[in-house]
């Protein structure tokens, strides 16, 4: 186990986007983000007392979480100094990132000879099957996105903490290192071998009772050439009787790729609508969510009225204005099928 609570590692962040792991802990998780260790040079801030390793550990801080997901997944040069006073000041690490912290040999002698954890959370620990397609019981809602980055897992928290409070049957799978931080439990989907990535979904979504739903954690875009593969793995394996389209609008291309223009909505549903259809037939698109972040109160709400106009949909920001219409949406289907 992970022990909390945490120091978040921001390094040397390009912008608040790169340093989305921390963000994440710190929205969702807030009693275990005890302060935010930032280098020279960091874009990123989450609002948290900036400490020293000093600092933080004297504040009861057991963990350094690698806060960052940069592009590629790497443990830089620069962060290393830091990592390895980290250990030999108390702290075990913790990292959602391809480059993983036990095959560091630097990073495992010093752990090693301070008594240290090492945490690589983007490591799969169950031998997944390959997908048989097969319809199980219970219900399952899956976030997809105009673009990488634009609150698919926030939605899908939203949804479910939503639920529960209603008395409602639902549970949050995880399929990225923030989430599994969040959790505690899930599957680093983009690091599974692609034959079992949608067997993976499978495997985390199994039967459960008939009003029972599972809110799936989305990955990448359909839209993005990088990572298109995991939301396809999703999309099939998750079979989901419900779609959640996410978008930011305020992004001029797609995330890393400057020479791709954003998808409409319109596009997204009508991409992911069919490919949903070919494991359920049944799904059907249910509401519209927007990350309104960069937008002021009465630009969201405009926004969020012409979106919803436009596209017939309940469209809402779960994280700005809570995510009870797109349950809704998912309590309405249920009363639909029952009658």
């Amino acid at each position: 186990m992970i022990q909390t609570p945490y120091l978040l590692f921001l390094g040397d962040a390009p912008d608040a986007l790169a340093a989305k792991v921390a963000q994440g802990i710190k929205d969702w998780r807030p009693e275990f983000a005890i302060g935010q260790f930032r280098m020279e040079g960091c874009k990123a801030d989450m609002g948290l007392a900036d400490m020293t390793l000093a600092e933080a550990k004297a504040a009861g801080a057991k963990t350094l979480v690698i806060g960052v997901a940069n592009r590629g997944g790497v443990i830089s040069k620069a962060w290393k100094k830091v990592l390895v006073q980290a250990l030999e000041e108390g702290f075990d690490l913790a990292s959602g990132l391809h480059n993983l912290l036990n095959q560091e040999d630097d990073l495992v002698a010093v752990a090693a000879a301070c008594g240290r954890s090492l945490h690589d959370v983007r490591v799969p620990s169950v031998d997944y099957p390959i997908a048989n397609g097969v319809k199980r019981t219970g219900k399952r809602c899956l976030a997809v996105g105009t673009d990488c980055s634009v609150g698919k897992m926030y939605t899908a928290l939203a949804m479910d903490a939503s639920m529960r409070a209603r008395g409602l049957k639902s549970t949050f799978r995880a399929t990225g290192q923030t989430g599994i931080l969040i959790t505690g439990g899930g599957v680093p989907l983009d690091a599974v071998v692609a034959d079992f990535m949608a067997g993976a979904v499978e495997y985390i979504s199994p039967d459960n009772d008939a009003d029972h739903w599972d809110l799936i954690e989305g990955q990448g875009s359909l839209f993005h050439v990088s990572y298109s593969g995991v939301t396809m793995a999703l999309i099939h394996g998750g079979q989901p009787d419900a779609l959640i389209l996410c978008h930011e609008p305020t992004r001029t291309h797609m995330r890393g790729l400057p020479e791709y223009d954003l998808p409409s909505l319109q596009s997204l549903r009508d991409t992911a609508l069919p490919l949903a259809r070919v494991a359920n037939p049944a799904c059907e698109v249910v509401g519209i969510s927007v990350n309104t972040q960069h937008l002021s109160e009465a630009d969201a709400l405009s926004y969020l009225a012409k979106v919803e106009a436009e596209m017939g949909l309940p469209a809402v920001d779960p994280f700005r204005q809570g995510a009870d219409r797109l349950v809704d949406a998912l309590v309405k289907m249920d009363e639909t099928v029952s009658t």
